[in-house]
């Protein structure tokens, strides 16, 4: 299995391919798929979903995937590494975040938002025209495509729901979770306390509620959720670890850490030594 690297910030790539081998990769980088044309499947990590005509799909890095081709297909491949994941994070945080906590939860096309696919098609026809046909300020032109397509991927996978939320959840668990994500930074409002009284339900019938629609307690998809943004500024920010105290509401670093260490069974320093020997 090759390993693909990048040398680019950010790489616009159209490829036709119409054989069948399965190609085995393994990304150190992020990468947006956008079917032009035709049909096959894709297996990511193990898991399979086919691909047709006009889906978006989101690889991201460490994922081990393979395209299964079952007619002629034509890709639009755009790549972000990980110094261009940092410098938008630094300009505008939620997009960036929304990609990278989800991106595990993902299967398939990423757009739930049926107005959505036109603006797609319409970004990707840009940036193909952009990338084919050279010219001045090309590379200030793609990246402002870049960065629509992250922003419409961004509120389409805003839209999937967590794994553990089930089919038949009604609308005010989903409320209860966007607040949380929303409040994420501020631990005095994502205690249980403030979030019965947000939305006007007692604490232990919140508890209850939240495990039967979510499949585990509110304080462990809080932890969850924080302790996933709090692995993406330790892999893909500069972040000093005395930054991430304070934007989460830590006490300490000490404190941190053992948040850290009791969900990861690893040091801050240690995860984010890791995560460079990766790449």
């Amino acid at each position: 299995m090759k390993k693909e690297n990048m040398h680019q910030s950010v790489e616009v790539i159209y490829e036709k391919v119409d054989q069948c081998p399965l190609v085995k990769s393994h990304l150190s980088f992020f990468q947006m798929v956008y079917v032009i044309s035709g049909t096959g499947f894709l297996y990511i990590n193990g898991n399979a979903m086919s691909y047709q005509q006009g889906n978006l799909m989101l690889l991201t890095p460490n994922d081990h995937y393979t395209f299964e081709i079952s007619t002629t297909t034509e890709f639009l491949l755009v790549k972000l590494n990980s110094e261009y994941v940092k410098e938008y994070r630094s300009k505008s945080i939620d997009h960036i975040e929304c990609l990278l906590y989800y991106a595990t939860h993902l299967s398939g096309c990423i757009l739930k938002r049926k107005e959505d696919e036109f603006l797609v098609k319409m970004i990707s026809d840009s940036l193909l025209h952009a990338a084919q046909n050279k010219d001045i300020y090309d590379e200030d032109l793609i990246t402002h495509y870049v960065n629509a397509l992250i922003v419409i991927a961004a509120r389409n996978i805003a839209k999937i729901k967590p794994s553990g939320v089930k089919e038949n959840a009604d609308k005010r668990i989903l409320e209860i979770i966007n607040y949380i994500q929303a409040n994420i930074f501020f631990p005095q409002k994502i205690k249980v306390s403030v979030i019965a009284a947000q939305f006007d339900i007692s604490d232990t019938y919140l508890g209850s509620y939240f495990k039967n629609h979510c499949g585990e307690t509110i304080q462990s998809f809080i932890s969850n959720y924080k302790i996933r943004l709090i692995e993406h500024r330790l892999s893909f920010s500069d972040m000093r670890i005395n930054e991430i105290v304070s934007e989460f509401g830590f006490s300490d670093e000490s404190h941190l850490n053992k948040f850290f260490k009791k969900h990861r069974n690893i040091s801050l320093t240690g995860y984010r030594k890791a995560k460079v020997l990766q790449i």
